[in-house]
C-alpha cells in the first residue's frame, strides 16, 4: 500500500479534491493519468527543443529529432519488435486501425473476402472495417461472445475458413476487461492465411506484450491509455508488410522526392508519417514508457489484479449489484449494473462523492445488446489506485441505492 501511494504521489491530476470529497479516479480505461515525469518531458520540449524534426540542420531541430527517434526506439523495445522501424507514430489506436483498413485490407479485398472481428470490439475496431467492406465488397462476420465475456473459441475456429483473409480483434477489452488469448487466435488464424491484427489499446499500460511471442502482423496502441499524452500512438507493422504497403496519406516527410510526373516514397516507417508529427507526444509517450519499464508490468499485473479481486468482492456484497462479463482472464476492468437504476444516475452521484466511473456503452455497443444492456457502469484500476478507492466506491454505490433505488 505504502508503494502504490508513492506511485500515486507522482500523478499531479490524483491531488484534487471533487466538492468536499478526495478525487478517487476508477476511469483508466478511457484514458490514465500522467505522471510528472511525462508533463515535465512536454514542458520541456517546448521551452527547449521546439522544433521540427528530420529537416533541420540546427542545434534545436537535431535535439527534436533525436528524442523522437529515441521514443521509436524505446516503444520497439517495450513491444519486443525485431527492429524499430517497425513502429510508425500515429494519432492513437484508432487511426492505426484506420491506416491499416485503407493501406493494407482496402487494396487485397474483394467479393467473397471475409473481415473477421468479435463481438466485444471497440467501435475503432468495427466501423473502420466496415467502411472497407463497403469499399470491397467484403463481408464482416462476428465472434460471438461466451456469457461470462469470454471469446467463443470454438465459434472462432469453425468461422476461420478459407474466404477469412482479416482476423482483427482486442487483446483486452475497453468495455468488459476480457483478456483475450491473442496468441492462439493469430495462430489459428496464420492455420488459413489470415492477417492478424490485434488492438491493443487497452493492454500496454497493463500487460507485458511481446510481439515476437503473439506473432500477430499488426498491433495497435494508444499513448493516453499507457500513461502518455492523448493524440498519440503508435502501429506496429511487420516490416515486410509495412514495406508492401502504399501510403495512406501523402505529404511532407512521407517522399523522397517530388516532380509533376512522380513522386518517390520514403522508407518505412516515415512513408506513414506525413506532415508534421505530434512530436511532443511521442517524446511523452516515450517517457511513459520508460516509467512503465522502472515499475514493471509484473508489479503493475499483480497489484491490479489484486485490486480486481478486492472490487469483485466489495460490489458482490452488495445487495443489487450485478458485475457483466467476468471471465476468469480479466485485466483491472469491472463493469457492473444496479438493479433498477440507470447508469447515468450512478455515475452522477459517485461524482458527487468525487468517485470517477465510467457509464455507457463505452464504444462498444454491440457488446452491450449480447447483454441485453443499453449501458453499464464501469470501474477501471490501474496501479495508483488503492483498496480505499474500491471501498470508496462502493460506499458510493451503496448511497445510489438509496437514493434512487
Amino acid at each position: 500500500m505504502k508503494h502504490t501511494q508513492i506511485i500515486a504521489d507522482s500523478f499531479p491530476a490524483l491531488h484534487q479534491t471533487i466538492g468536499d470529497n478526495r478525487l478517487v479516479y476508477l476511469d483508466s480505461a478511457a484514458t490514465t493519468q500522467k505522471p510528472q515525469c511525462v508533463i515535465d518531458a512536454i514542458v520541456a520540449y517546448y521551452e527547449h527543443d521546439n522544433a521540427n524534426i528530420h529537416r533541420g540542420v540546427h542545434t534545436l531541430s537535431q535535439r527534436a529529432t533525436q528524442a523522437y527517434e529515441n521514443a521509436r526506439l524505446q516503444i520497439a523495445n517495450l513491444l519486443h519488435c525485431s527492429r524499430h522501424e517497425e513502429v510508425i507514430f500515429v494519432r492513437g489506436a484508432t487511426e492505426a486501425i484506420n491506416l491499416i483498413a485503407q493501406a493494407y485490407a482496402r487494396p487485397r479485398l474483394g467479393e467473397g473476402d471475409v473481415i473477421l472481428i468479435t463481438e466485444m470490439e471497440h467501435h475503432s475496431n468495427i466501423v473502420p472495417w466496415q467502411l472497407v467492406c463497403e469499399q470491397t465488397g467484403a463481408s464482416l462476420e462476428v465472434v460471438p461472445v461466451c456469457d461470462d465475456g469470454s471469446l467463443d473459441m470454438e465459434a472462432y475456429k469453425s468461422l476461420l475458413t478459407k474466404d477469412v483473409v482479416i482476423v482483427s480483434m482486442a487483446h483486452v477489452s475497453n468495455a468488459i476487461g476480457t483478456i483475450n488469448p491473442v496468441k492462439e487466435i493469430c495462430k489459428l488464424a496464420r492455420e488459413v492465411g489470415a492477417t492478424t491484427v490485434v488492438d491493443g489499446a487497452q493492454a500496454t499500460g497493463h500487460l507485458r506484450v511481446d510481439i515476437s511471442d503473439i506473432d500477430c502482423d499488426f498491433y495497435a496502441i494508444s499513448g493516453h491509455k499507457m500513461f502518455g499524452p492523448t493524440g498519440i500512438g503508435c502501429l506496429f507493422g511487420k516490416y515486410e508488410l509495412l514495406q508492401e504497403m502504399e501510403p495512406w496519406q501523402g505529404g511532407g516527410d512521407m517522399i523522397l522526392s517530388v516532380s509533376f510526373e512522380e513522386t518517390t516514397w520514403n522508407d518505412v516507417p516515415f512513408k506513414f508519417e506525413a506532415g508534421t508529427p505530434n512530436i511532443a507526444g511521442a517524446i511523452g509517450l516515450g517517457v511513459a514508457v520508460s516509467w512503465i519499464q522502472e515499475i514493471g508490468y509484473d508489479k503493475i499485473s499483480k497489484h491490479e489484479q489484486e485490486l480486481l479481486a478486492y472490487g469483485r468482492e466489495v460490489l458482490l456484497a452488495i445487495d443489487g449489484v450485478d458485475i457483466v462479463g467476468a471471465s476468469k482472464h480479466n485485466a483491472g476492468v469491472i463493469a457492473f449494473t444496479l438493479r433498477g437504476v440507470h447508469p447515468h444516475d450512478v455515475g452522477t452521484i459517485l461524482d458527487h462523492a468525487g468517485v470517477a466511473i465510467r457509464t455507457g456503452n463505452h464504444c462498444a455497443e454491440p457488446l452491450m445488446k449480447r447483454f441485453g444492456l443499453a449501458a453499464t457502469c464501469r470501474a477501471s484500476l490501474c496501479i495508483y489506485n488503492t483498496r480505499k478507492d474500491l471501498d470508496c466506491l462502493g460506499v458510493g454505490i451503496k448511497e445510489a441505492m438509496r437514493i434512487l433505488g
